[in-house]
């Protein structure tokens, strides 16, 4: 699914306006009937209903749901922001239709006119959406401010007030949401973590903008789906053996970090690697075959016989000490195939960050926040984060996998988020088993890019099903091994749909 930015959002309205045909302010209608619907259906017009209205399309919107439930049978009140302008040709038509229903229509000139909000109120926040290019200021940050502190469940229609569709808003005054009514398809602002405490529960609501526009342009950003990722995986072949599915090395683990290697392993097993050789130090050899009989080791210090293999991870529980550090600069400098870069690894090239330039083409490094800035620098806020990896992703011939609750996967330009996963995995190892699921896919030929994309949502969608049996706080890094075979059935089961 394409990531589309506010002008592009605007001109698919524009597009369907023209092509469906339909009018403006009859497609107003529409959207504003989806949202009016949603507030009737959660009872939530059921308390005392303020309805705050800008004077562009946004506020249109507002001015038709407040028509729309009185004509339910409910009596709003609705409070125009006033500075001066007229507002759009739809706007007017709006309160025009509006002011022969009802007489609780007031415009709030100054901080004077700012209606008693009581808690158990429900305010309709229709003041600007998705068109803002600006922080809030003066009249219109001092009514968010005034909302935000009634405590009252806030409604936003398209985009919480003072929420930008495509950039950071942090240190911005933006309404705080319990629900955001967003038009047709999600918005990049509702992938960020720093806005998560400001959209509350997303609702995408289809207002039958007409998909061919969203087809044709061309978007930075993407949002990962499950009929994508069915035409990745592939099934496997009857007549295969383990020799078809490829031979993974992965350089994981060390003293008191064993269980990083053991779980990197076993991910890279359950997700199909024909043969998983660990390498770890000798004193560890009985840790790994008690725990993890289907895979072999090699000792660390040992001389590696780098052909054998046929793509590689390293990182996991590796630690940052000379044999570390070693071993990865002799894997850099003789392994000519892709490698799967994560942890301990990251944060030794970030000492030594001219080991950027020997990493080979088709790798991928699997960052989180943190180990990103410590390779690439601080940055002001999340969507400089994100741009950044964008932008190096062009300049270098790996693949940047910036993980976090909607992991984005970089590659020449373009980003993929990732749509599966939840807070249970914000526990130590759910990064150790992503590298065995990734370092298996490579091994197995599937292209460095789909490697990303796929490995992510499989790492996602096995923790989602494991909160069929566990909860959030419950949930184990090695639950997540555990349901890995159910989330492959899963795609395997929409991939046989499509094809039928």
């Amino acid at each position: 699914m394409k990531l589309l930015s506010s002008q592009q959002i605007h001109l698919w309205d524009a597009y369907t306006i023209e092509h469906e045909p339909i009018s403006s302010i009859d497609l107003m209608e529409r959207a504003a009937g989806k949202c009016t619907d949603f507030i009737l259906e959660k009872n939530l017009a059921d308390h005392p209903v303020k309805i705050f209205c800008g004077k562009g399309n946004n506020g249109g919107d507002g001015l038709v749901i407040a028509r729309q439930l009185i004509e339910t049978g409910f009596q709003p009140m609705i409070y125009i922001l006033e500075f001066g302008a007229k507002g759009t040709e739809d706007f007017q038509a709006n309160l025009h239709k509006l002011h022969q229903l009802t007489t609780n229509i007031f415009f709030i000139q100054s901080k004077e006119f700012f209606p008693f909000i009581e808690k158990n109120d429900v305010v309709v926040d229709a003041l600007y959406g998705s068109g803002l290019n600006r922080p809030l200021q003066f009249l219109s940050a001092d009514l968010v401010e005034h909302i935000n502190d009634s405590g009252a469940t806030t409604v936003a229609i398209d985009v919480p007030s003072g929420m930008y569709v495509d950039k950071s808003c942090k240190g911005d005054i933006v309404i705080k949401a319990a629900y955001s009514l967003t038009f047709q398809t999600t918005k990049l602002c509702f992938l960020l973590a720093e806005n998560a405490d400001l959209f509350g529960e997303v609702e995408v609501l289809d207002i039958g903008l007409i998909s061919k526009f969203s087809q044709q342009v061309y978007t930075t950003f993407h949002l990962t789906e499950k009929a994508q990722i069915a035409g990745y995986i592939k099934p496997r072949k009857s007549f295969a053996n383990k020799g078809n599915y490829g031979h993974s090395l992965l350089i994981a683990g060390n003293t008191g970090k064993m269980g990083a290697g053991v779980l990197a392993a076993k991910a890279c097993l359950r997700s199909g690697a024909g043969l998983v050789t660990v390498n770890i130090p000798e004193s560890s050899l009985n840790i790994v075959q008690t725990a993890l009989p289907e895979a072999m080791c090699d000792v660390r210090n040992a001389a590696v016989e780098w052909d054998k293999f046929s793509a590689g991870g390293i990182g996991p529980g590796l630690g940052t000490k000379d044999d570390a550090k070693n071993i990865l600069k002799e894997m850099l400098q003789h392994f000519t195939r892709p490698v799967v870069f994560d942890a301990d690894a990251l944060n030794i090239i970030s000492e030594e960050r001219e080991l950027l330039g020997k990493i080979k083409p088709g790798s991928i490094i699997t960052p989180h926040p943190k180990e990103f800035e410590r390779l690439f620098g601080k940055f002001e806020n999340e969507m400089d984060r994100l741009n950044k990896a964008i932008e190096l992703s062009k300049q270098y011939n790996f693949i940047i996998v910036l993980k976090g609750h909607n992991t984005l996967v970089a590659s020449q330009g373009q980003g993929w988020f990732n749509s599966t996963g939840n807070a249970g995995m914000a526990k130590g190892g759910s990064g150790d088993i992503l590298t065995g699921i990734i370092t298996a896919f490579l091994s197995q030929g599937y292209e460095p890019l789909k490697t990303a994309i796929a490995g992510v949502y499989i790492h996602g969608l096995a923790a989602d099903l494991a909160l069929q049996q566990q909860s959030q706080e419950s949930l184990l890094a090695s639950d997540i091994i555990e349901h890995l075979g159910k989330a492959f059935y899963d795609i395997h089961e929409i991939r046989k749909g499509i094809q039928e």
